[in-house]
Formats: C-alpha cells, sequence, structure tokens
C-alpha cells in the first residue's frame, strides 16, 4: 500500500487489490522537471525525476477487469478518444497499430449514462510507478476528473518526446459545486461558443454550467409549451435563438464532461423580454392615473401570472435534469408597482401596507412553491434572504453583493439560518482591470466567515460570473481565461497549500499555454512567450 493511501483512509479501496498488468514497458530516466502546471493542485501529490517515455502508437487507455465501467460507458469511451487528442496533440485516433501501453481505468460505480448530480463523488487516485498505471475512482465523473489530471502530467521534452514522471496522487474537490456563469441573453452566444467554454471548464474541473439564458434584452429560449416568447423576445427568431435541439447538444455536451447544467429563468424583474411573447405578464406601469406605456417586473397579482409560470418551470424541468433550478429574485425594481392602482389595492386587501418587498416575498415564495411541487431544488440570489421572504430550508443562496465583510457577515447569517450557500462576489469576472487581476480572485478565503463548523459545512461552493454587457463570442474566452482558473483552484483545492501567489503564477503561466495549445485563446498572465503559441487565427 502507498504511503499516500496509508494517510487517506478514504482511499484504501483505491489502493489495494490491484492486480492488473499493465503494458507500460517504462524506461526509468532521472533529472526531467515535473508537470509543474497540474491545475488545480491536487489534494496531494508525490512525484519523482524518474521518467517514462509515451509513444502515440503505443499507449492505449483500458478498463480494469474488474471495473464496473466497461466499454460501451459513453462518458469513458468518449472521454479516452478526447484525452487521446490532448495527450497527443495532432492525433485523433486512440487506437494502436500493435502492442500498447495502457492507462487502465477502474471504476466502481458505472452511471454511464446518468447525469452529474449535486451528490456526485468526484475523487480519485491515479499511480503511475514501477511500470505500472492506474487511475481509480468511484465514479465515472472522478474518473473524468483524474484522466484530466493525467493529461496534465504528461509533458514534451526538447526533442518532441512524451514523458510523464513517476507519479501518485490522492484527490478530491474541496467543495462540491463550483460553477461559470454564462449571460446569453445580453449578447447571444453561439452554441459552439458554449461548448468550448464548457470544454475549457473541464481542463480546469469546473462542474457546474449555470445558464442564465433569459434576461430584460432578449429570450432566446425556444419553449415549446410558449413558442412566441423567442419569436417575438429574441434578438432574431430564427438565427438568435437556442432550440430545443441546441439546448439538448449542450446538456449532452456537458454531461459527457461531468458538468451539471443549471437553467436560470430570473423573475419577477429582469423579464422585460418575456412581456413581447406574453400578453399580460409584466405589469403596467402608470404616469399618475393613466398607463404610460411601458413595462415593470412579473404582475404578481394575477392568477394567469402563477398559470403561465407553472406551465413554463414544468417544462424547464423536463428539459433540463439537473435537480436546481435557478429562479432569479434579484434587483426587483419597485418603482413600476408601486405606481399602479391595482398593485396598490392588492397590497391593502392582502395586508401589506407600503411595504412593496412583501409583495415580492408573495411572488417568490409562490414560484418557489411550484419548483417544489416539481421535486426542484430551488436557487435564488441573495435579495430573496435580505428581503426576509420565506423560502424552504433547502433552498440554496447566491451571494453575489459587496465587499468581503459584506459578504461574509451574509454568509454568516444565511448559514446560521440553515440555508445552503454559494458564494460569487468576488468572482464577477467580467469586470476587468489593468494588470494581474487574477490574484485578487485567487486570493478569496471562502469559509472566512464567521460560524460554527455546522454553519461552514453548508458553504457548498462558488461560481465564477460573466455578465453579457461587453462580452460575446469574440472576447469570452479571453476574458474567462486563465483569470477563471484561479477561482477553479480556490474552490478545488486545499487552501494552504494553494496560498503562496508566486508559486502559483509560475503554475498558472504554464497550464495557460496548455490551455493555449489546446486552442483557447486564454490571456496572457504577464509578459512571456509559451514553446506552443496559439494557432487558431
Amino acid at each position: 500500500m502507498s504511503a499516500l493511501c496509508q494517510n487517506k483512509k478514504t482511499c484504501l479501496k483505491f489502493c489495494t487489490g490491484i492486480s492488473v498488468y499493465f503494458s507500460f514497458v517504462l524506461i526509468a530516466l532521472h533529472g526531467m522537471p515535473g508537470a509543474q502546471g497540474v491545475w488545480p493542485m491536487p489534494q496531494k501529490m508525490s512525484q519523482t525525476s524518474e521518467i517514462y517515455p509515451l509513444h502515440v502508437h503505443r499507449f492505449i487507455f483500458q478498463y480494469a477487469n474488474d471495473s464496473a465501467a466497461q466499454p460501451g460507458c459513453s462518458v469513458l469511451d468518449e472521454a479516452f478518444r478526447r484525452y487521446f487528442a490532448l495527450i497527443f496533440p495532432g492525433y485523433s485516433d486512440g487506437k494502436a497499430p500493435w502492442d500498447s501501453f495502457a492507462l487502465v481505468v477502474n471504476v466502481q460505480s458505472g452511471e454511464c449514462n446518468g447525469y452529474p448530480d449535486e451528490n456526485s463523488k468526484e475523487n480519485y487516485y491515479l499511480l503511475v510507478s514501477d511500470g505500472q498505471g492506474i487511475l481509480k475512482a468511484e465514479t465515472v465523473w472522478g474518473a473524468l476528473r483524474g484522466l484530466e489530471t493525467f493529461s496534465q502530467l504528461v509533458q514534451q521534452d526538447d526533442d518532441e518526446i512524451y514523458y510523464i514522471n513517476k507519479t501518485e496522487i490522492v484527490d478530491f474537490p474541496r467543495f462540491l459545486f463550483r460553477g461559470i456563469l454564462l449571460d446569453t441573453s445580453r449578447h447571444f452566444l453561439p452554441v459552439p461558443a458554449i461548448m468550448e467554454t464548457l470544454d475549457a471548464m473541464a481542463y480546469n474541473k469546473f462542474n457546474v454550467f449555470h445558464w442564465h439564458i433569459v434576461d430584460d434584452p432578449s429570450f432566446p429560449y425556444q419553449s415549446y409549451s410558449f413558442p412566441d416568447l423567442s419569436d417575438k423576445g429574441a434578438y432574431h427568431r430564427f438565427t438568435h435563438v437556442y432550440t430545443q435541439t441546441d439546448v439538448q447538444k449542450v446538456i449532452e455536451y456537458a454531461r459527457l464532461r461531468g458538468i451539471r447544467v443549471l437553467p436560470e429563468f430570473d423573475s419577477p424583474g429582469h423579464t422585460l423580454s418575456w412581456g413581447n411573447g406574453q400578453p399580460d405578464l409584466l405589469t403596467p406601469c402608470y404616469k399618475g392615473d393613466v398607463p404610460s406605456g411601458t413595462f415593470g417586473p412579473v404582475n404578481p397579482i394575477l392568477n394567469s401570472t402563477y398559470e403561465f409560470m407553472a406551465r413554463l418551470l414544468k417544462e424547464v424541468s423536463v428539459v433540463f435534469p439537473d435537480s436546481y433550478i435557478h429562479l432569479g429574485g434579484d434587483e426587483v425594481s419597485f418603482t413600476c408597482w408601486k405606481s399602479n392602482p391595482q398593485i396598490r389595492a392588492f397590497m391593502q386587501q392582502m395586508g401589506f401596507g407600503g411595504d412593496f418587498s412583501k409583495l415580492e416575498a408573495f411572488y417568490i415564495e409562490n414560484i418557489v412553491n411550484i419548483t417544489t411541487a416539481l421535486n426542484k431544488t430551488s436557487v435564488l440570489w441573495q435579495d430573496v434572504f435580505d428581503n426576509r421572504e420565506k423560502i424552504p430550508n433547502n433552498t440554496v443562496l447566491l451571494v453575489w453583493r459587496g465587499t468581503p465583510p459584506k459578504y461574509y457577515s451574509e454568509m454568516s447569517r444565511m448559514t446560521k439560518a440553515g440555508y445552503r450557500v454559494l458564494l460569487t462576489a468576488p468572482w464577477y469576472l467580467n469586470h476587468i482591470s489593468y494588470g494581474q487581476d487574477w490574484r485578487a480572485a485567487y486570493s478569496v478565503k471562502p469559509l472566512n466567515f464567521t460560524g460554527t463548523e455546522e454553519q461552514k459545512k453548508l458553504m457548498i461552493g462558488g461560481e465564477v460570473c460573466m455578465w453579457g454587457e461587453y462580452v460575446d463570442a469574440t472576447n469570452l474566452m479571453a476574458r474567462l481565461w486563465p483569470r477563471a482558473s484561479a477561482a477553479a483552484e480556490r474552490l478545488w483545492s486545499d487552501e494552504e497549500q494553494t496560498s503562496s501567489l508566486s508559486k502559483a503564477y509560475d503554475r498558472l503561466t504554464d497550464f495557460r499555454c496548455r490551455l493555449v495549445r489546446r486552442g483557447i485563446r486564454a490571456e496572457p498572465v504577464y509578459v512571456g512567450y509559451c514553446k506552443h503559441e496559439y494557432k487558431g487565427l
């Protein structure tokens, strides 16, 4: 048994009973550098200068005889093809024409046709030693994370010879939820741009794609229940919409990379584009005693509003398999509601007085009840908690406002009330500044709020937000990467081991070059060059 496994009880089952013979016929050499750019940093990693050359024609991925996943497993079959091409750039066929070297993958639970979820296990054990290499994981999702790490361990020397160092790794994520938000309403992002983002997310071990799919400017989601929403609410009804086929393509592409797709249909605010295709949904604003011709948030006093939302959310719950649905709830302006005489009369009837946050709470509580009936978990922005709205204890809240003292205080209050929390406030990467602003994203300490150990357990992760006011497919990747990589390591890796900015700089610079070689237009960390510069121009 290895030393790493002796120190980690949970990995004992990964380190014993290994009887598979590996066809790595290894040539032991010394003095070659290890893989400095493994990102995010594994929890435990031991590496020596002993190396084993790899040859493109003598390398295969292989299932262990006793693995629960076997050939025909869609997740791993596709991953083997994908990672072969990533390990050996320029080759796309993983079949070897003669005796082959193998990385043998052993998975305890198949799940090959399922979707990753909030409880998916992503831990893995990776060993390359004494002519042997093995990757063991509880699930296919953990195997995917291990394959990504293995791909980053493979290096090339000055003679372009591929090699891998003797290595042992025990790894698992620090937080279960590690997300990226893309805004496809303010600027439409073509499906290939979303898929490229999913690729980069997998390279960084992100596991949730938060799809902020609609908002005030446009409604690009093509609903089969309400086709007028996109016909009249998208920038263009044919060229700037996501068809049901598009959505399924994104979900499947994400699934094969172990990434959940979390849809957001934000309401009652941020819904101006909805009104184009759904009459009477939005609140008519008044100027004095007459309608002004403008509209505000969703009208919360009409039964038709909730009938519409129930049908739409039922569709969303079927189309998107994840157990979470993001309902929004942020930045609701009360100005239009205050101007509307029917709204004011309803307020008096309900005993709300002049407190319009109670009207917002009335709406949100009704919408959350709809998702609860659909057996979905509601995700909401922090505004809902701040307005003291009654929501179920299993609701997940995103903290997005303020400086560190403010968001730490918010997290303390939320977790004390028993809610699960996601942190996003320090990772609004659509905000840019001159210089190495990745350092600020890297220096975040997600658990630095006041609270008990039980409260800290309710902090389940965080996400990077890329809002679309100034971002479209032309600058998305450079704006995201490698800055989002800083958040990726903070959410995956041990905080004490990754506290040095200077050490992170060297590793991130190396990793950024790996992203560039893989076709990701990641911006430079600072002055320098990559051995393999971007060739997509």
